[in-house]
């Protein structure tokens, strides 16, 4: 950016500074004012960052900031100002844009940005510049905490963070050309902090306990300087060269020299006696051309091995998100030997007076979460690079005691599992997770070497200490799995080979160590978990093996079951005393539990276990004393028999059987998951069975992958690797496991390598697999077609012992499938054809009542009309929709329930009343709905029960259950303080024995259910319609009833229900939804107004069937709803139908609304079903069930 193009009042404000004159800088009278108008000018930046490129393209940190901070050090207020603005102007390019732009003018400016950045690193490469700061920092430190304001640690924060952001400056590879051993501009910033004294004061605030605020500050700033450093190398600076490192230079230049006298041998050969415009034409006998003759060449021969038809074709283009991931990691470099000689010293101090300390106080601002995020990474990194200094300098385990310990492979373990979770959920960002993931991976393997490196101390305590951690490490699950887990969930997509390389090395280190561990022990206990689910209490009750009995088969039961109680209730045989009556792990409050306490108790006395039911009521009374409903403690052994009796004889409700017990099973193990616990034990560990779970696909494909390549990698890896493949062929005798045609491939390339004599244990171990697959296809000539794909361990079972193993029965865990024979088959589609046109029934129940096979299930019919062709899908049989039908409120009705609530207003329990006294039963969700529409509570925590404590004991008349178990007694007692969630559930039906506990224990203990239900009356709700036609709203009235028949047809077509919220997009309909007459009438239809204020539509319940939806359409039709009234069931067939609230899959889900200027809806409109259609038209066809929405998004009024 040129500088005269230039902000005129940027520049005004620039040349207010002063100027450089030689080597000393005159400011003018307005330079305070002139840095604190430049910082203002920064925070009102735009996108582009354009003040912050013209202030890089005019040098202003060059020509003027440091000069400023130079030459007038002492001034205090302008030194604080100018020191503000370089933090501003030297943080990092992605903090000041965010993420990486995409945009290409985004992406030029943040480049642009760059280049400035590292144009300020040059000029901080001086060491009159960190002199000054060295200074003042130094100047700051030595006040004491009383004398030391906050403007003194604001500074002091400020030049920690000036220091940071030069050392995060990235490098310029195209300017930076440098050698080995020559400096570039990050060891000479380095330099000038070691000469300047900046690196002892950073110690100094390492190990200062008065300091402890700027650890982390301190860490990031070591992290920064250590960068591109290797501490091996770097532990090795200043040393003479070691013998094993001489080694391994010569090895390398040994390969290197064969490869070079292959290649000039193979340029020899190539080259033809005659000219090679008369190569000639030869014929490749055996290699077909695109016909049927043999193809032609028209080279020369020395080329003739590595003719293909590939030749000539273009590479084909991969994805870029199926590219593999590069490596992070660049070129490695070694610094200037003065630098790295101060960093090794560095290094070595740092050791033996900060790292303990430093570490405990970031591990402790970590777990406190005072961090910001992603800082766990520099402890990370700090572990894993000073851990591995120790390791090859001079091993003193006691400098880094501090993370050495079963805690921090515990940390290391969260933190690998977090990363790797977010890096699939968060795939924007997956390259940075998975990068903070390797980081992870690295600490962990250093700890491992660490521990490798105690075991061969001269110290017996060292070792001990060392025992003792691989004894904590090998026992835990966790630690064994992780390696599993991590090879399994490799992706080469996202994670580096640089990962794989630490991965396969970390691996073979931790069964090294194992296979030492379990050498000579007999028995190595481990710890194994196991996860253990408990089923739920309902689902115990609801699948009961007792078959129903008929009264006469009670009858006969009762006298022996008497008999036997009065034994047990005289003493004469001891009852149990370990039974409990409810569930406290159970999520169904203590309250609700009640009822399956007594289907408990009758299931008891069902099963002729007489001790136990009695047992469960004298716990039952204790746990629910309230109202004796299971008895009062008074009770006479003749009343406490007449109890039981009367539970024995009872109908108590026992929620049916699904009518699939697969779907039943897909239910059961969904809400198991929710109570799963997990189950600790001990098992003695195995080695081979451990490196058996090594052995699969998954794993074996990561190795090889690393395997190909074979020449890049270190001599350390590929042993890793041959040995991991070694311990799979050879130990666990799977070698079939690498029958494989692309490893086969990679060994023939490494055999026919000139180098090949570099890698003799490669070789050795491809001619060792190469010859046992030819040894195993001289007896299996499927051997060669086995080539092509690679195998489980099962598989690998059949082509060693023979194919039929697994057919006959042995290790095989396939699961049976449902057979049908044609005999079957041709009865299903006589059947099929004879009911698919019978109107009123439903098909598939037809065809199950007269199928001869009645184990045949609702799913296992569809299914197979699906396979014969019947059916299109299973979309084609949707499942009924349970629910109960809604009843509209009538005048007389709605006076009854204002004369109930006014008489019963002042009581504890409002709304138990009402229900009891109410002649047209309703759910309590119905009855608090009406109540707040028709406004006589305001709130639905007024008609929350109040609860009271009753006595133990009551009088004689209470003494056992009344007559017509109906009392108010009894009510009170089940009906416990509601709360907010259940009263909030206005949106599912509940079923009316759900309404109380104790109600349920009433009605059907006693038999005689309250089922009178007053027929509905439809003339007010005709007289609301037509007044509100009369009023000019037949255009919303239509379009209620299109939403609602549309409704309908989308639930019928989806097989499932959610709310669909009413969105009225033209202002008729929008008015019309504020009209309260319209209100009253949306609440008659059943339609739910917003629960909350983070609601703005009515909402068409999930309840409602499309049949249900297409009477409530009929009955607001203009022409008037008598006829269509009729249609609707009486309130106590709905009652009988309903099923307990617990068994019935809850459909709706609530919507939750973002908090922000924008919200983003899903509704479905009416308005714009013509746009609708014609899109879908455009984009093909849509699958069944998905249902076309609209998203609006509707702007909030500040």
């Amino acid at each position: 950016m040129n500088l005269y193009m230039m902000n005129c009042e940027l520049l005004a404000t620039c040349s207010a500074l002063g100027f450089l004159e030689g080597d000393t800088y005159h400011k003018e009278p307005d330079c305070l004012e002139s840095v604190k108008d430049l910082i203002r000018y920064l925070r009102h930046e735009d996108e582009s960052r354009d003040i912050r490129q013209q202030l890089g393209a005019a040098q202003i940190l060059q020509n003027d900031l440091l000069p400023i901070i130079i030459q007038y050090p002492e001034d205090k207020q302008l030194f604080d100002a100018v020191i503000r603005l370089m933090v501003n102007l030297t943080q990092p390019a992605l903090v000041c844009f965010g993420k990486l732009p995409q945009d290409p003018s985004f992406r030029h400016h943040f480049l642009q940005t760059v280049s400035y950045l590292q144009a300020y690193k040059e000029a901080f490469a001086s060491d009159k510049v960190f002199g000054v700061l060295s200074e003042k920092l130094y100047d700051l430190l030595q006040l004491d905490w009383e004398q030391r304001q906050e403007e003194d640690n604001l500074l002091i924060e400020r030049i920690l963070l000036l220091v940071r952001n030069v050392l995060h400056v990235p490098a310029d590879p195209d300017e930076e050309k440098n050698i080995d051993d020559d400096a570039n501009i990050h060891d000479r910033v380095l330099w000038a902090i070691h000469i300047s004294g900046m690196d002892d004061l950073l110690k100094f605030l390492a190990s200062s306990q008065s300091e402890q605020q700027w650890s982390l500050h301190v860490l990031e700033i070591i992290s920064l300087m250590f960068r591109d450093q290797n501490p091996e190398q770097l532990a090795s600076a200043g040393q003479t060269r070691s013998a094993k490192e001489r080694g391994t230079d010569m090895a390398e230049l040994e390969v290197l020299r064969q490869k070079e006298l292959a290649e000039r041998k193979g340029r020899i050969l190539q080259r033809s006696s005659r000219h090679s415009r008369f190569g000639g034409c030869y014929i490749i006998e055996g290699l077909k051309s695109i016909g049927e003759r043999d193809v032609v060449l028209h080279k020369g021969l020395h080329n003739v091995k590595n003719y293909t038809h590939d030749l000539g074709k273009e590479v084909q283009r991969v994805p870029k998100r199926q590219q593999r991931a590069r490596d992070g990691e660049g070129t490695p470099r070694r610094s200037a030997l003065n630098v790295r000689v101060f960093l090794k010293e560095f290094c070595t101090d740092f050791l033996e007076n900060c790292y303990n300390r430093l570490m405990y106080l970031v591990k402790d601002h970590l777990i406190r979460e005072k961090a910001q995020q992603h800082d766990e990474t520099y402890y990370l990194w700090a572990m894993a690079f000073f851990m591995a200094f120790n390791r090859a300098s001079s091993f003193h385990p006691q400098l880094v005691s501090e993370t050495v310990g079963v805690r921090t492979f515990h940390f290391i373990e969260q933190s690998l599992t977090n990363y790797y979770e977010m890096m699939l959920m968060n795939k924007k960002e997956a390259t940075s997770w998975s990068r903070r993931m390797h980081l992870a991976l690295k600490a962990y393997q250093e700890l491992l070497m660490t521990m490798h490196e105690m075991d061969h101390s001269q110290e017996e305590a060292v070792r001990n200490s060392s025992h003792v951690l691989k004894n904590n490490i090998f026992y835990m699950m966790e630690y064994r799995e992780l390696f599993l887990t991590l090879f399994r969930k490799f992706d080469e997509r996202r994670q580096p080979r640089s990962f794989l390389k630490d991965l396969v090395e970390t691996t073979h280190l931790f069964l090294k160590m194992m296979e030492k561990f379990c050498k000579g022990r007999n028995n190595v206990m481990v710890q194994t978990k196991k996860l253990k689910r408990r089923k739920k209490p309902q689902a115990s009750t609801a699948t009961s093996n007792l078959q129903p009995r008929t009264p006469e088969e009670l009858d006969e039961m009762w006298p022996k079951l008497a008999e036997h109680l009065s034994k047990c209730i005289e003493g004469s045989e001891p009852l149990p005393e370990d039974v409990v009556p409810f569930d406290a792990a159970s999520e169904v409050p203590l309250e609700e539990q009640r009822a399956d306490a007594m289907v408990r108790i009758q299931d008891s006395l069902l099963a002729g276990r007489t001790p136990e039911a009695l047992s469960l009521l004298h716990s039952a009374r204790e746990v629910w004393p309230e109202g004796d409903v299971f008895g009062s403690s008074s009770l006479a052994p003749d009343e406490e028999v007449e109890l039981l009796k009367r539970i024995f004889f009872a109908n108590l409700p026992r929620p049916a059987a699904p009518d699939d017990p697969e779907e039943a099973a897909e239910e059961e193990e969904i809400a198991e998951e929710e109570l799963a616990s997990v189950r600790v034990s001990e098992k003695e560990f195995n080695f081979l069975d451990y490196v058996k779970r090594f052995a699969s696909a998954n794993v074996v494909k990561a190795y090889i992958l690393l395997f190909k390549n074979y020449q890049q990698n270190s001599t350390h890896t590929n042993h890793c690797v041959v040995k991991m493949l070694h311990r799979i062929a050879h130990d666990l005798k799977m070698e079939a496991l690498l029958f494989q045609l692309s490893v086969f491939c990679l060994f023939n390339r490494l055999l026919s390598d000139p180098a090949s004599g570099a890698y003799k244990e490669l070789v050795t171990f491809a001619k060792y697999i190469v010859g046992k697959f030819f040894a195993l296809a001289s007896s299996n000539k499927k051997a060669y077609v086995e080539l092509l794909f690679w195998k489980s361990s099962a598989v690998v079972r059949e082509m060693t012992e023979g194919y039929g193993v697994l057919r006959e029965g042995e290790g095989s865990n396939s699961r049976k499938t449902c057979q049908w024979t044609e005999a079957e088959e041709e009865e299903l589609r006589e059947l099929y054809y004879k009911y698919k046109e019978v109107e009123g029934e439903d098909v598939l129940h037809s065809i199950l009542a007269h199928l001869q096979n009645n184990n045949r299930t609702h799913k296992q019919v569809a299914k197979q009309l699906v396979r014969l062709g019947l059916a299109s899908s299973m979309r084609d049989f949707p499942h009924k929709q349970k629910g109960t039908r809604i009843v509209l409120w009538t005048q007389d009705q709605e006076a009854e329930l204002q004369r109930l609530f006014e008489e019963f207003q002042g009581t504890d329990d409002v709304l138990g009343n009402v229900m009891r006294h109410i002649t047209a039963k309703r759910s309590k969700a119905r009855i608090i709905e009406k109540l707040l529409s028709m406004g006589l509570v305001s709130d639905r925590k007024e008609l929350y029960k109040k609860r009271k404590r009753k006595p133990g004991c009551s009088d004689g008349n209470n003494s056992m259950f009344p007559k017509d178990f109906g009392g108010p007694d009894l009510d009170e007692v089940n009906e416990e303080e509601e709360e907010e969630d259940d009263l909030d559930s206005e949106d599912e039906e509940e079923p009316a024995w759900e309404d109380g506990d104790s109600d349920m224990c009433h009605r059907l203990l006693d038999g005689q259910a309250n089922k009178k239900g007053a027929a509905t009356s439809d003339r007010d709700s005709q007289e609301l319609i037509q007044s509100l036609q009369q009023e000019g709203l037949s255009g919303p009235l239509q379009w209620l009833q299109s939403c609602l028949n549309r409704t309908a047809d989308d639930r019928e077509e989806d097989g499932c229900a959610q709310p669909v919220p009413l969105v009225p997009l033209s202002e008729e309909n929008e008015d019309a939804m504020e009209h309260k007459g319209f209100q009253k009438l949306l609440r008659i239809v059943g339609v739910r107004a917003p629960a909350n204020e983070q609601e703005s539509f009515w909402r068409i319940p999930a309840k409602l069937n499309p049949e249900q939806l297409r009477q409530l359409a009929a009955s607001i039709a203009l022409q008037g709803l008598a006829d269509e009234t009729k249609d609707h069931p009486a309130e106590e067939d709905v009652l009988e139908t309903e099923g307990p609230r617990s068994l019935i899959p809850e459909k709706e889900k609530s919507m939750q609304l973002p908090l922000g200027p924008k919200r983003t809806r899903l509704i479905s409109s009416d308005e714009h079903e013509s746009d609708s259609q014609g899109s879908s038209e455009e984009d093909g066809p849509r699958p069944a069930g998905k249902r076309k929405c609209l998203r609006i998004e509707e702007e909030e009024e500040d």
